[in-house]
């Protein structure tokens, strides 16, 4: 008797990480597209992880759900998501304000003692590298303040330099915080504006922390931001046709 092939440990592991991270059914289809494999591989898959009492439910053609009483340790880490979590590190620690380059080191010493010893390099000499910023003494305002009040969902009063140089106090909702190679953008809803509008950090000369809460949940205001920006890139996309 031939013995069977051993079956992908590796794949069987990413199966579930596709269910887990999925809030919808994912089809056989998509597995498969995802794994680069047969859809005849993953109904195997499926049925082995059945078999060990995976809590899969869903069938062929419909798609499969994780059953949210599964519990996977959530540091059985392949190599290549190990290396996105250095690589999302490294660019932290470069373009980050002193605490978030810090907690991105800290976050890799954390991960470094629960890996396994033959993926410890990955970790030590990483294949990767992030691109420093291209001007690193640029001065910026303290973003653990802005990211303090995001956080909390309370109002800012920013002390602030347009790009004409004139200075202007805006009190504003903060959204978010977005980064660049060489920029970091608080996006916020102007109160003067009424609007949303995007401020340069290196151009907050100043920033309080006001004892008022936003107007709006932040999570809706994040989505109204980002249906704007949305329709601003199809506007451009429609005019340059």
């Amino acid at each position: 008797m031939i013995a069977k092939p051993l079956r992908s440990t590796d794949r069987l592991f990413q199966i579930i990480q596709i269910l887990r991270r999925s809030s919808r059914p994912v089809t056989a289809r998509m597995l498969a597209d995802e794994l680069e494999v047969s859809v005849r591989t993953i109904y195997r898959d499926i049925a082995h992880l059945m078999g060990q009492r995976v809590p899969i439910s869903g069938e062929a053609g419909v798609g499969y759900v994780l059953g949210s009483e599964y519990d996977m340790p959530p540091l059985a880490l392949l190599p290549v998501e190990l290396e996105a979590i250095v690589l999302g590190a490294q660019w932290v620690a470069a373009h980050g304000d002193k605490m978030l380059a810090r907690a991105a080191q800290d976050v890799l010493a954390k991960v470094a003692v629960t890996v396994p010893g033959r993926l410890q390099p990955l970790i030590n000499t990483p294949s990767t590298a992030a691109k420093l910023p291209l001007d690193a003494s640029q001065r910026m305002a303290d973003t653990a303040y802005l990211r303090a009040a995001i956080r909390t969902g309370t109002k800012l009063r920013l002390h602030y330099r347009d790009q004409q140089g004139e200075f202007t106090e805006r009190t504003v909702w903060p959204v978010v915080l977005g980064y660049s190679d060489t920029t970091c953008m608080l996006i916020a809803w102007c109160e003067l504006r009424q609007g949303f509008r995007h401020f340069r950090t290196d151009r907050i000369h100043a920033v309080e922390i006001l004892d008022e809460k936003i107007g709006e949940p932040r999570s809706r205001l994040l989505q109204r931001w980002k249906a704007q920006r949305i329709s601003e890139l199809a506007k451009v996309t429609s005019e340059a046709d």
